[in-house]
């Protein structure tokens, strides 16, 4: 018997996103880092049959489930604003394999200066990559602005690290360990942000409820961005504070002294067990498709949606990117 799909909305969540725990069910599944090794052709699939489920025309003997697990790969790999496939590194089902990576090598070598500067770069020049991709697309940003984000946030960075790691050199070790932290807290406040500066300079999309673009508001780009600063720190926060204080310990058993050699892939084993949940849950904050009401607006902006729709659209909607 085939499944009827008349009334099936592909685009209507699974879970409420007016709730954190909904979101964070939301995003464990599209952050599900197995999506990375979906093959292309298989993602193509997943947007046809998306596509598809939305203008009625799903292929006879469809079932749900197959709906939702395309849409699932499409919201993995597909950017919202754009619906362009995103370059793998930059999805943020990349998270946990790229990111753990990153978090164990900058913990596990952060006692010389060549060292922390090479993976601070690493580091932010896989969060410029991730803040281009997950952006809010419908405010272009130039190659120009590009560099210069990336410049500025790879150079907090170094700074940052290099500044703090001087000034603890004759601090408890563990303070030393949570340099890192401070380093890459420091450049999600900078790199963001200037990634994003279009944004804050010319206004971010904003729509009505039924998806209709109203015009563009800074003060919406303003709280869009803050809000994915604090998901961003506290993604990293705790594997980068707790992960040190478990590594300080370890390494004073006898045993560990004797393995020393894999002491930097435990440190990467043991940050993908922080970002497995971390991820979805420093996502989950807030809401991807963030409600302003209309008095918050620049006065302007406010004084065009009265004119066009009254007092009957109390709020605007927009995307505030990952």
């Amino acid at each position: 018997m085939e499944a009827d799909l008349s009334g099936f909305n592909i685009d209507a969540p699974r879970w409420d996103q007016h709730t954190f725990l909904g979101r964070v069910k939301h995003f464990l599944n599209i952050t599900d880092p197995r999506t990375v090794f979906v093959s292309e052709r298989e993602l193509d699939w997943a947007k046809v049959m998306v596509e598809k489920s939305r203008m009625g025309v799903v292929p006879p003997g469809t079932q749900v489930e197959q709906l939702l697990y395309a849409k699932k790969l499409y919201d993995s790999a597909f950017h919202p604003d754009t619906g362009e496939k995103m370059n793998v590194i930059g999805r943020m089902s990349f998270q946990l394999p790229g990111g753990m990576i990153i978090t164990g090598f900058m913990l596990q070598f952060y006692r010389t200066m060549p060292a922390v500067i090479f993976w601070q770069w690493v580091n932010q020049s896989f969060n410029a990559l991730v803040n281009y991709t997950n952006r809010n697309a419908a405010s272009p940003t130039s190659v120009r602005q590009m560099a210069l984000s990336y410049f500025t946030a790879t150079t907090t960075a170094v700074a940052t690290a290099v500044g703090m790691n001087m000034l603890t050199k004759k601090a408890p070790p563990l303070v030393g360990r949570w340099v890192p932290f401070a380093a890459v807290a420091a450049a999600n406040c900078v790199n963001i942000p200037m990634m994003r500066q279009q944004e804050l300079i010319k206004g971010i999309c904003v729509k009505d409820r039924n998806e209709n673009e109203i015009g563009h508001s800074r003060r919406a780009a303003a709280i869009g961005i803050t809000q994915v600063v604090i998901s961003r720190i506290t993604m990293a926060a705790p594997g980068m504070i707790l992960l040190p204080v478990i590594m300080e310990r370890l390494e004073k058993l006898h045993f560990m002294q004797k393995v020393k050699v894999l002491h930097a892939p435990l440190q990467v084993m043991l940050s993908g067990c922080f970002l497995i949940f971390m991820v979805p849950v420093a996502c989950g904050l807030f809401p991807q498709k963030c409600e302003l009401p209309v008095s918050y607006l620049e006065p302007k902006l406010q004084d065009t949606i009265k004119a066009k729709y009254g007092e009957l659209e109390p709020y605007v909607y927009f995307n505030k990117g990952l």
